[in-house]
């Protein structure tokens, strides 16, 4: 994958990485299907000093409903609300960029399935991709 660049809906948040992901995985828990509204969230786990943020609408929502109980921050744009990113103690060192918000999301296909024991029933997942009950590890 080359160069990661991306932003919100309205264009008012705009995102960028020279970095390759480290991971790119789909995450199926109630959490991750309340913020994105779907039934899983397939998200870029980046090296998290490599992103840059640019654009002056963005929000961060401190979120505590997660399994570990730890602050997770959620970036959203404040214009249109997409979902840009979220990092986190329990995932120190990473930045998760939300792959819908990617220029060319047709690039990324998801390598592991999280919290497949949250996962909606008729979610098909392929048969040959890794996935785990909740988180890995």
């Amino acid at each position: 994958m080359s160069k990661v660049v991306g932003g919100c809906l309205c264009g008012a948040v705009r995102y960028e990485s020279a970095s390759e992901p480290a991971l790119v995985a789909a995450c199926h828990c109630t959490t991750c299907q309340k913020n994105s509204g779907s039934a899983f969230s397939l998200n870029l786990g980046m090296p998290g000093d490599a992103v840059t943020v640019s654009g002056d609408s963005l929000v961060t929502y401190e979120d505590r409903s997660g399994a570990s109980g730890k602050p997770f921050y959620r970036g959203f744009c404040g214009r249109c609300g997409s979902p840009i990113f979220g990092r986190g103690e329990a995932n120190a060192g990473l930045t998760f960029i939300k792959a819908g918000t990617l220029d060319d999301p047709s690039r990324v296909q998801p390598a592991l399935h999280i919290w497949c024991a949250e996962k909606q029933p008729w979610v098909v997942i392929e048969e040959d991709a890794q996935q785990v009950p909740g988180n890995p590890g």
